[in-house]
């Protein structure tokens, strides 16, 4: 019988491999992003004082369920307190999920309210 790998045992492997090349500095901070069935998570980390400088959930928006619009609201919320704490460019990195659906929507929505990635 032929054993079915998780897909997040893949996701942590894909991931694995995105944080060899993409870390946050000082000037850049790592834009981090987590998924889970009822909610999305992000935070903004220091990869050099290995400090996490900014947090947001999607139960901070008052939506309910991770759904895309939630993920709108949690990259509006995310970009907007990096914007007050001085922080305009961050590297994204998307912990191994595909790019679309809400990590898609996460990234634009935090692009379209002045974040650089």
């Amino acid at each position: 019988m032929i054993k079915k790998i998780s897909k997040n045992v893949t996701r942590q492997k894909r991931h694995l491999r995105i944080r060899k090349i993409v870390d946050g500095t000082t000037e850049r901070p790592r834009l981090n992003v987590y998924r889970s069935n009822t909610a999305l998570y992000v935070q903004i980390i220091d990869d050099l004082k290995q400090t996490t400088l900014i947090s947001a959930r999607s139960q901070e928006t008052g939506l309910k369920g991770s759904n895309v619009e939630a993920a709108k609201a949690v990259g509006k919320l995310i970009a907007e307190k990096a914007l007050a704490q001085g922080i305009s460019e961050v590297v994204f990195d998307r912990a191994g999920y595909l790019y679309h659906g809400r990590i898609k929507a996460l990234a634009e929505a935090a692009r379209a309210a002045g974040l650089k990635f």
